[in-house]
Protein backbone atom coordinates (compact mmCIF):
# COMPACT_ATOMS: atom_id res chain seq x y z
CA UNK A 1 0.00 0.00 0.00
CA UNK A 2 1.44 3.20 -1.33
CA UNK A 3 0.74 6.56 0.96
CA UNK A 4 0.32 9.74 -0.53
CA UNK A 5 1.49 12.75 1.22
CA UNK A 6 -1.86 14.97 2.39
CA UNK A 7 0.24 18.06 1.33
CA UNK A 8 0.95 19.31 -2.48
CA UNK A 9 4.73 19.35 -4.15
CA UNK A 10 5.52 22.56 -4.38
CA UNK A 11 7.57 22.93 -7.97
CA UNK A 12 9.79 26.38 -7.85
CA UNK A 13 12.34 28.30 -8.64
CA UNK A 14 14.72 29.22 -5.56
CA UNK A 15 15.70 33.13 -5.48
CA UNK A 16 19.18 32.90 -4.86
CA UNK A 17 19.67 36.56 -4.58
CA UNK A 18 20.66 38.15 -1.32
CA UNK A 19 18.73 41.05 0.26
CA UNK A 20 21.49 42.67 0.44
CA UNK A 21 22.10 42.55 -3.25
CA UNK A 22 19.24 44.03 -4.07
CA UNK A 23 19.78 46.75 -1.71
CA UNK A 24 22.79 47.96 -2.85
CA UNK A 25 21.22 48.84 -6.25
CA UNK A 26 18.93 51.08 -5.39
CA UNK A 27 22.15 53.90 -4.85
CA UNK A 28 23.02 52.78 -8.38
CA UNK A 29 20.34 53.52 -9.75
CA UNK A 30 19.54 56.86 -8.01
CA UNK A 31 23.18 57.80 -9.18
CA UNK A 32 22.43 57.13 -12.90
CA UNK A 33 19.34 59.73 -12.43
CA UNK A 34 21.15 62.51 -10.50
CA UNK A 35 23.85 62.20 -13.76
CA UNK A 36 21.31 61.92 -16.17
CA UNK A 37 19.45 65.64 -14.52
CA UNK A 38 23.24 66.97 -14.27
CA UNK A 39 23.57 66.67 -18.41
CA UNK A 40 20.10 67.96 -18.65
CA UNK A 41 20.97 71.14 -16.72
CA UNK A 42 24.60 71.36 -18.61
CA UNK A 43 22.91 70.89 -21.87
CA UNK A 44 20.39 73.34 -21.60
CA UNK A 45 22.66 76.08 -19.65
CA UNK A 46 25.13 75.19 -23.22
CA UNK A 47 22.05 75.94 -25.15
CA UNK A 48 21.54 79.17 -23.54
CA UNK A 49 25.35 80.44 -23.73
CA UNK A 50 25.04 79.59 -28.12
CA UNK A 51 21.74 81.31 -28.15
CA UNK A 52 23.44 84.22 -26.13
CA UNK A 53 26.79 84.45 -28.26
CA UNK A 54 24.06 84.53 -31.51
CA UNK A 55 22.59 87.28 -30.17
CA UNK A 56 25.36 89.23 -29.36
CA UNK A 57 27.33 88.10 -32.37
CA UNK A 58 24.00 89.55 -34.88
CA UNK A 59 23.62 92.51 -32.60
CA UNK A 60 27.87 93.59 -33.40
CA UNK A 61 27.07 92.52 -37.15
CA UNK A 62 24.44 95.33 -36.63
CA UNK A 63 26.11 98.14 -35.17
CA UNK A 64 29.02 97.49 -37.77
CA UNK A 65 26.48 97.44 -40.49
CA UNK A 66 24.75 101.52 -38.45
CA UNK A 67 28.37 102.63 -38.56
CA UNK A 68 29.23 101.42 -42.42
CA UNK A 69 26.35 103.84 -43.41
CA UNK A 70 25.87 106.45 -40.87
CA UNK A 71 25.25 109.63 -42.25
CA UNK A 72 25.65 113.40 -40.37
CA UNK A 73 24.24 116.33 -41.95
CA UNK A 74 25.63 119.84 -41.47
CA UNK A 75 24.50 123.09 -41.92
CA UNK A 76 26.26 126.54 -42.24
CA UNK A 77 26.61 129.70 -43.14
CA UNK A 78 29.65 132.00 -43.97
CA UNK A 79 30.69 135.38 -45.99
CA UNK A 80 33.72 134.01 -47.96
CA UNK A 81 34.42 134.28 -50.76
CA UNK A 82 30.23 135.36 -50.91
CA UNK A 83 27.25 135.50 -48.53
CA UNK A 84 26.05 131.28 -48.85
CA UNK A 85 24.34 128.60 -46.82
CA UNK A 86 25.21 125.52 -47.00
CA UNK A 87 24.52 121.48 -46.06
CA UNK A 88 26.60 118.75 -46.11
CA UNK A 89 27.37 115.47 -45.58
CA UNK A 90 30.02 114.63 -42.99
CA UNK A 91 28.91 110.78 -42.46
CA UNK A 92 29.81 108.08 -43.86
CA UNK A 93 26.82 106.89 -45.72
CA UNK A 94 24.20 108.41 -47.63
CA UNK A 95 21.88 110.85 -46.03
CA UNK A 96 18.28 111.02 -48.05
CA UNK A 97 16.54 114.43 -46.77
CA UNK A 98 12.64 113.49 -45.58
CA UNK A 99 11.25 116.69 -44.33
CA UNK A 100 13.09 120.80 -44.05
CA UNK A 101 11.84 123.23 -42.12
CA UNK A 102 13.36 126.94 -42.70
CA UNK A 103 12.98 129.37 -40.22
CA UNK A 104 13.74 133.35 -39.99
CA UNK A 105 13.40 134.95 -36.05
CA UNK A 106 11.75 131.46 -35.36
CA UNK A 107 8.58 131.61 -38.20
CA UNK A 108 8.67 129.02 -41.11
CA UNK A 109 8.97 130.21 -44.49
CA UNK A 110 7.84 128.13 -47.85
CA UNK A 111 10.71 129.17 -50.25
CA UNK A 112 14.15 131.67 -49.96
CA UNK A 113 12.50 134.18 -51.66
CA UNK A 114 9.69 134.29 -48.61
CA UNK A 115 12.86 134.28 -46.53
CA UNK A 116 14.67 136.93 -48.33
CA UNK A 117 11.97 139.24 -48.11
CA UNK A 118 11.80 138.72 -44.10
CA UNK A 119 15.31 139.66 -43.25
CA UNK A 120 15.86 142.57 -46.25
CA UNK A 121 11.76 143.47 -46.13
CA UNK A 122 9.37 143.49 -49.29
CA UNK A 123 10.77 143.79 -52.93
CA UNK A 124 11.77 141.81 -55.84
CA UNK A 125 15.30 139.77 -54.41
CA UNK A 126 17.43 137.44 -56.45
CA UNK A 127 19.57 134.50 -55.21
CA UNK A 128 20.72 131.15 -56.79
CA UNK A 129 19.44 128.02 -54.75
CA UNK A 130 19.44 123.74 -54.66
CA UNK A 131 16.92 121.73 -53.66
CA UNK A 132 17.13 120.21 -50.46
CA UNK A 133 14.21 118.33 -50.31
CA UNK A 134 13.88 114.67 -51.41
CA UNK A 135 17.77 115.19 -52.10
CA UNK A 136 20.30 112.13 -51.19
CA UNK A 137 23.27 113.38 -50.25
CA UNK A 138 26.24 110.95 -50.71
CA UNK A 139 29.37 110.50 -48.11
CA UNK A 140 31.16 113.84 -48.04
CA UNK A 141 28.78 115.87 -50.21
CA UNK A 142 28.56 119.47 -49.81
CA UNK A 143 25.89 121.67 -51.45
CA UNK A 144 25.42 125.22 -51.73
CA UNK A 145 22.23 125.48 -50.93
CA UNK A 146 21.51 129.59 -51.45
CA UNK A 147 23.41 132.11 -52.27
CA UNK A 148 21.83 135.73 -52.42
CA UNK A 149 22.56 137.65 -55.48
CA UNK A 150 22.87 141.89 -55.39
CA UNK A 151 20.43 143.89 -57.99
CA UNK A 152 22.68 142.94 -61.04
CA UNK A 153 22.39 139.38 -60.21
CA UNK A 154 25.74 138.40 -59.18
CA UNK A 155 26.75 136.78 -55.67
CA UNK A 156 27.30 138.86 -52.53
CA UNK A 157 31.02 138.88 -52.89
CA UNK A 158 32.87 139.83 -49.18
CA UNK A 159 32.50 143.72 -49.58
CA UNK A 160 32.22 145.99 -45.88
CA UNK A 161 31.39 149.09 -48.75
CA UNK A 162 28.57 147.05 -49.78
CA UNK A 163 25.53 148.43 -47.70
CA UNK A 164 23.48 145.35 -48.77
CA UNK A 165 26.54 142.44 -48.16
CA UNK A 166 26.76 144.27 -44.89
CA UNK A 167 22.81 143.69 -43.54
CA UNK A 168 22.92 140.08 -45.24
CA UNK A 169 25.96 139.29 -43.27
CA UNK A 170 24.47 140.52 -40.48
CA UNK A 171 21.15 139.01 -40.77
CA UNK A 172 22.21 135.97 -42.02
CA UNK A 173 22.61 134.44 -38.41
CA UNK A 174 18.81 134.84 -38.09
CA UNK A 175 17.87 131.95 -40.15
CA UNK A 176 17.47 128.56 -38.55
CA UNK A 177 16.83 125.01 -39.99
CA UNK A 178 15.36 121.82 -39.01
CA UNK A 179 16.08 119.05 -41.54
CA UNK A 180 14.66 115.60 -41.07
CA UNK A 181 16.82 112.90 -42.69
CA UNK A 182 17.14 108.95 -43.02
CA UNK A 183 20.32 106.35 -43.42
CA UNK A 184 19.63 103.57 -46.52
CA UNK A 185 18.56 101.18 -42.95
CA UNK A 186 15.46 103.55 -42.75
CA UNK A 187 17.13 105.06 -39.17
CA UNK A 188 16.38 108.97 -39.08
CA UNK A 189 17.97 112.37 -37.25
CA UNK A 190 16.86 115.65 -36.99
CA UNK A 191 19.04 118.14 -37.61
CA UNK A 192 18.56 121.84 -35.53
CA UNK A 193 20.82 124.46 -36.86
CA UNK A 194 21.65 128.06 -38.03
CA UNK A 195 21.76 131.18 -36.10
CA UNK A 196 24.31 131.63 -33.41
CA UNK A 197 23.30 128.49 -31.17
CA UNK A 198 25.25 125.19 -31.54
CA UNK A 199 23.36 123.05 -33.64
CA UNK A 200 22.13 119.66 -32.58
CA UNK A 201 20.82 116.25 -33.90
CA UNK A 202 18.69 113.76 -32.09
CA UNK A 203 17.23 110.63 -33.42
CA UNK A 204 14.03 110.42 -34.49
CA UNK A 205 11.17 107.16 -34.46
CA UNK A 206 10.19 108.98 -37.77
CA UNK A 207 9.80 111.91 -40.27
CA UNK A 208 6.60 113.76 -40.00
CA UNK A 209 4.80 114.17 -43.30
CA UNK A 210 4.76 117.33 -45.12
CA UNK A 211 2.72 120.15 -43.55
CA UNK A 212 2.00 123.73 -44.61
CA UNK A 213 4.95 125.12 -42.47
CA UNK A 214 7.52 122.47 -44.54
CA UNK A 215 10.12 124.04 -47.09
CA UNK A 216 9.06 123.70 -50.44
CA UNK A 217 12.68 123.53 -52.09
Amino acid sequence: MVLKSAFPRVIGLIDTQSASDMIGAVPEQTETRRASRYDAVIATLVGLCALCVSAYTAYVQRQQVRAAVWPILEFDSSNAPDIHFTLANKGVGPAIIRHVIVRVDGQPVRNWREALERILGPGEHLGSESDMRGHVFAAGESRTVFTPHDPENNPLNFDKSNPLWVKMNKERFRVMVEICYCSTLDECWTLRAGGSIPSTTTETRRYPSPSATSFQQ
